[in-house]
């Protein structure tokens, strides 16, 4: 009789016999889980012949997923990169003949289109979505923004001819409501909010330093 000898690269071995798919999240996420969870108005107790709600949940999530604002708005012949004002330059006025579109600038803020009646959350639910069960942090919600694609220039002059704005993935931090406006912050290239130092950003960015 011989006891069981454990060989040195037993992880490796076991992790060859995964067989299909698995439900296991194996990618790092600085967002909670249940913020990807679209809100669902349906009663907890299930009606005869209708869907869980956990089915109905999943169902709209990977619905959601499958969207993307940039493809939606081009579908209608919107240009995200024309959505945001520019400084108006008389001087540089291209001829009717040479332009497809307008010659004249954006005047009208997006603002004045906004209309936030059939908002399914409020600012506070939205962000509430980044508290996670025993955890006293806020995380950040995952969302989108148009945003300039040079930081640098789009920090100095948002409203500058040479920016280039699209749909970029960004962690929503914070909302004031004074603004109406809220704070949000680039996803990495692994799709992290992180700062300077690669440390997550919790609770809005406010730290013990201020």
């Amino acid at each position: 009789v011989t006891k069981l000898k454990m060989p040195g690269n037993f992880k490796s071995l076991l992790d060859q016999q995964m067989v299909g798919p698995s439900t296991e999240a194996f990618a790092e996420s600085d967002f909670p889980v249940q913020s990807f969870k679209p809100k669902v108005q349906m009663p907890f107790k299930r009606i005869p012949g209708q869907n869980t709600r956990k089915v109905e949940e999943e169902r709209r999530r990977r619905l959601y997923l499958s969207f993307d604002i940039a493809e939606l708005l081009a579908s209608k012949g919107v240009d995200s990169n024309q959505l945001m004002p520019r400084h108006y330059d008389p001087d540089n006025i291209p001829p009717i003949e040479e332009t497809k579109d307008s010659v004249f600038p954006i005047y009208l803020p997006l603002k004045v289109f906004d209309d936030d009646e059939y908002d399914c959350r409020t600012p506070e639910e939205w962000l509430s979505l980044g508290l996670e069960p025993g955890s006293s942090d806020r995380k950040p919600v995952p969302g989108k923004a148009l945003l300039p694609t040079d930081d640098v220039l789009g920090h100095e002059d948002p409203k500058n001819q040479e920016l280039v704005y699209e749909w970029i993935e960004v962690g929503v931090l914070d909302y004031d409501k004074e603004t109406e406006l809220y704070l949000v912050h680039k996803t990495d290239k692994k799709g992290l909010v992180r700062d300077e130092e690669g440390r997550p950003i919790l609770n809005g960015g406010i730290t013990r330093e201020g």
